[in-house]
């Protein structure tokens, strides 16, 4: 067999809006988790996010953590690039420092960065610090960003999970109808002040356009995966609803060929601590098939947004770069997390 980076997409599903949507809530973003091997540090998310409403700036976040503790981070609205490329397609969504241009449809992606970081630490983040607190660090990020395994359209997979993201508010969550994310293999090199590093690792990418609401967001569990002989996984679902009804919950489980496995998670580590790194952050997934697949994780660097009270209710979410161990092979990936204060420990 053989993998279809493409997953059976369109081509087009990989161009960003040439000009403003008429429909002001419209957006669309590309955002990456991005880990080295070495797992020294990490970019446990960089994006780039456009809403319709507010056309002439975009916002830009860009996270890099250090296993020593260290964290730079951008935050806030920058002016938008020229979406064109050289030939006149639509292959360029960038603001300020940041920049995801598109070289080949489900082939190549260049993330570069210029500008200007802001110096703090996880601790800090933990005790409630949020952007513009620390001093200013020059950055530099070149990352070739290449898929490894087939994209994964939310809501493809399992029949359960797309009738929820028709029908429940799950849907505006998640930024459905299309939003799809695919594991990568990740190059490149990174100049943070005086020290530079090598990047050779890997990447989850993300690409949505869609409209998307986030106000009543109760929490989350979201991971993926990516081992050397090329299997991966990945999952996203919310906590259980009070009203009793069925939450989103869908991922798959891919053997390094072929299709996505379609797979539900029956054991998410849900976010109960704020811990820098060393958390135990182990899930459980189940195929379509009756397999069951547990997969041991460790959180290696992380970044957390403590919000206030009046900010999504005070919403904790937690940004990381995990190490995974899968049957004996150990990979690397991502975890993102939220939970409401009241549920923190």
């Amino acid at each position: 067999m053989t993998i279809d980076l493409t997953g059976g997409l369109s081509d087009e599903l990989e161009f960003i809006f040439a000009e403003q949507p008429e429909d002001p809530e419209m957006r669309e973003s590309v955002n990456a988790w991005v880990w080295d091997d070495g797992v020294e540090f990490g970019l446990p998310r960089i994006g780039v996010e456009a809403v319709a409403d507010q056309w002439d700036t975009h916002d830009v976040q860009v996270n890099l953590a250090f296993a020593d503790g260290r964290v730079f981070n951008i935050f806030g609205p920058g002016p938008i690039h020229d979406p064109l490329g050289t030939d006149g397609k639509p292959r360029v969504l960038g603001a300020g420092p940041l920049s995801f241009e598109l070289i080949e449809p489900f082939g190549h992606l260049h993330l570069r960065v210029r500008g200007e970081a802001i110096a703090t630490s996880v601790e800090a983040q933990i005790r409630g610090a949020f952007g513009g607190q620390g001093e200013s660090t020059p950055i530099e990020l070149d990352v070739e960003i290449r898929p490894a395994a087939p994209p994964w359209m939310n809501g493809a997979l399992r029949a359960e999970a797309k009738r929820v993201l028709d029908t429940q508010e799950e849907g505006d969550l998640m930024g459905h109808p299309w939003r799809f994310e695919q594991l990568c293999r990740a190059t490149g090199t990174l100049r943070i002040g005086d020290e530079g590093y090598e990047i050779n690792g890997g990447a989850n990418r993300i690409r949505r356009q869609s409209i998307r609401r986030v106000a009543k967001l109760r929490g989350h569990a979201w991971q993926a995966g990516l081992f050397p002989s090329g299997r991966g996984f990945g999952y996203i679902t919310y906590p259980p609803r009070d009203d009793g009804k069925e939450t989103y919950n869908e991922g798959y489980v891919f053997e390094g060929d072929g299709p996505l496995i379609p797979a539900r998670v029956v054991d998410a580590p849900w976010l109960r601590k704020l811990s820098p790194k060393g958390e135990d952050v182990s899930c459980v997934l189940e195929t379509d098939n009756g397999e069951t697949v547990p997969i041991a994780a460790e959180t290696v660097v992380s970044t957390f947004h403590v919000m206030p009270p009046e900010v999504g209710g005070g919403l904790q979410l937690q940004q990381a770069i995990t190490k995974y161990t899968w049957n004996g092979e150990i990979g690397t990936g991502m975890t993102e997390r939220s939970t409401a204060p009241q549920n923190v420990v």
